[in-house]
């Protein structure tokens, strides 16, 4: 069974966003749509990620607060430095974080959490994965933000992934 349905959860939902999305259940757009449930996630299979394993819920939560909380502290602090800018420039720069982090999980996840808290910049990831350039809208003090960026999202996700 778990091969004609890898993932039997997006073979549903495939199916109903096709009814959905023609809006009509005649038998034509039911046999369709199965079909299409179906192929699509055997053709897909290959391309799935590495299950992952997961050590400690309890860091997900924290971190997801966490983040939570960073996002709106950014979102001000991002907004003070556009709305001052003409009195006060903001000093923006590239950051070289060395990571210890390897999972490929918790570097998307790292890379997700970048994206979403304003003023930083996922702009690469050497090859060997260990060190990540960010950009930084506002910062004062280099040494202070990469131990901030390693204490708050690294170590967490290496806790959780690793």
């Amino acid at each position: 069974m778990k091969r004609l349905f890898p993932a039997p959860l997006l073979s549903l939902a495939l199916w109903l966003l096709w009814l959905v999305l023609n809006v009509s259940i005649s038998p034509g757009n039911l046999l369709l749509g199965a079909l299409f449930a179906v192929l699509a996630p055997l053709l897909m299979a290959p391309l799935r990620p590495l299950s992952v394993q997961i050590r400690r819920p309890g860091t997900i939560l924290r971190l997801i607060l966490r983040v939570g909380i960073d996002v709106l502290v950014s979102n001000l602090q991002v907004a003070r430095g556009v709305w001052s800018a003409g009195r006060r420039a903001p000093r923006s720069g590239f950051v070289h974080i060395p990571l210890e982090l390897r999972d490929a999980h918790g570097l998307a996840a790292l890379s997700m959490i970048t994206t979403v808290i304003p003023g930083t910049i996922w702009s690469e990831l050497a090859l060997d994965r260990s060190v990540l350039l960010l950009h930084v809208f506002d910062l004062d003090d280099e040494a202070h933000f990469i131990e901030h960026f390693k204490q708050t999202y690294e170590r967490p996700l290496m806790e959780i992934f690793e």
